[in-house]
This record gives C-alpha cells, sequence and structure tokens, in this order.
C-alpha cells in the first residue's frame, strides 16, 4: 500500500488528511472515509490501509480541521471508560461547530478532490463513516446523489433527530445503497424501524443491521467498545456493498 498526508483546499482553508491505496500504478474507485468523534489516528490509518488492500483509493480528512490539524487533543493509546468523559468534554465543542452547513461545504471540496486525483478512477465513489462520520456520510450522499453510490454507516450518530434536518429525512435524496451497522443501544426498535420505514418510502436499497453483542464503537481496536466479531461483520458487510457498486465485480 502507498500512503500519504495530504492538505485538501475547502472554503475555510485546508483540510489535513490521509490516504492509502494500492501502489500498484492503476487507478481504483475512491472512498471517503469518515472518521469517527476522536479524529484521525493511528487506529483509523490502519483501517484505511485495510480498505484500500481490496483496490480502493480510501481519504480520510480531518474534519475538525477548522480547529487546527489533527491531533487536536492528546489521545490515549488506548480509550478505556475512565478516559472518555475528559475526552469528550475536550471533543464536545468540535463536533457541536460541525454543522450542517459545514458539512455540506467539506463534501463538496472532499468529492472535489477525489474527482481530480489520479490514482482515482472515474466514477462513482463510496462513503463510509463511523460514529459521528455515519450522519456526515448520509448527508453527503443526499447532496450528491449524482457521484455517491454507496453509504456505510458503523455505530453512527444521531440519524433520527427531531430536528427539520435530521439524517433520516434525507432518504429521499439518496439514490446510493445504504447499510448502516448499529451497535445494540444505539437505537430503539422504534428508531430502528422508522429509520428503516423512511428508506424504504423513498425506494432507497438498504440493508440495516443491529450487530448483536456490541456498544457503541466497536470498529475501533483503540477503545474498550471494541467488538472483535463486530468488525469483522463490518468487513463481511462493508467489502460486498463496495463490489456492487463501485467495481462491477471486482476491484
Amino acid at each position: 500500500m502507498a500512503t500519504t498526508t495530504l492538505r485538501i483546499p475547502t472554503p475555510d482553508g485546508q483540510a489535513d488528511a490521509f490516504a492509502a491505496f494500492p501502489d500498484d500504478g492503476r487507478q481504483h474507485p475512491g472512498v471517503l472515509f469518515y472518521m469517527d468523534v476522536f479524529g484521525p489516528r493511528p487506529r483509523l490509518e490502519e483501517m484505511a490501509r485495510e480498505l484500500a488492500a481490496h483496490g480502493y483509493y480510501v481519504l480520510v480528512p480531518n474534519v475538525y480541521y477548522r480547529e487546527g490539524r489533527a491531533p487536536l487533543i492528546d489521545l490515549p493509546e488506548h480509550i478505556g471508560e475512565e478516559e472518555r468523559p475528559g475526552l469528550f468534554e475536550q471533543l464536545m465543542p468540535f463536533y457541536l461547530a460541525h454543522t450542517t452547513e459545514r458539512v455540506l461545504a467539506d463534501a463538496d471540496a472532499y468529492l472535489s478532490f477525489l474527482a481530480d486525483r489520479p490514482e482515482v478512477r472515474e466514477g462513482p465513489v463510496a462513503v463510509v463513516g463511523y460514529c459521528l462520520g455515519g450522519v456526515l456520510a448520509m448527508r453527503t450522499a443526499a447532496a450528491h446523489p449524482d457521484r455517491v453510490a454507496a453509504v456505510a454507516g458503523f455505530h453512527p450518530g444521531a440519524l433520527i433527530t427531531d430536528a427539520a434536518d435530521s439524517p433520516h429525512l434525507l432518504a429521499p435524496k439518496v439514490t446510493a445503497e445504504v447499510h448502516f451497522g448499529i451497535a445494540e443501544g444505539d437505537m430503539t426498535p422504534e428508531e430502528f424501524g422508522g429509520l428503516n420505514e423512511v428508506l424504504e418510502a423513498a425506494g432507497v436499497r438498504h440493508s440495516n443491521e443491529i450487530y448483536p453483542g456490541t456498544v457503541h464503537g466497536f470498529t475501533m481496536a483503540d477503545t474498550s467498545a471494541y467488538s472483535p466479531d463486530g468488525t469483522r461483520r463490518h468487513w463481511d458487510r462493508l467489502l460486498p456493498l463496495l463490489t456492487r457498486t463501485l467495481t462491477a465485480g471486482g476491484a
């Protein structure tokens, strides 16, 4: 795998980012990989490399770039239950400042960047997100139905809210195939059913699941939430989704 750090021009400055892709001189489909609340760090780079090994150009931007380059705070090598409250307190201002307006402006920039990369094949892209990244993935797909062919979100953030721009209400604008891998406790049965109902009503292809025996953050091996079984299930759902939507039978 080839890996590189990048600066992506945006209307508000430059977003620092990490990219991983096969070092074979060929073009590969693009995947926009949205971070979880803790931000870019070695675990996300590891996951990006693993995904790139299957034949994709994987771009991991620091969505908090307006506040500074990653890492914005000191993160322990392993995030346990004792560390979480203090870390969330430090990160919450960055999370709250990342408004829908900012999300959409950044999504334009990230997708334009992918379209201009010589390593990225022309055609549709996928958007994958973790934690808050699941919401960003849904908003990006709704804003760019002509570009985004697949959406995947794992232990996603608040997909159903009372806000007028709640992510689930964007379903009629989404043309991508969607998979949300949801931890036990992340949604009530009513919320899970409601999410599926709006996607079905909008004609969106989807395959959402509650992953058994998982808690929020289950793909993150550097946290106490990590579930090896949940993470394997996540790869088992994500890779076929990308094959179906991006590679027409293989990368």
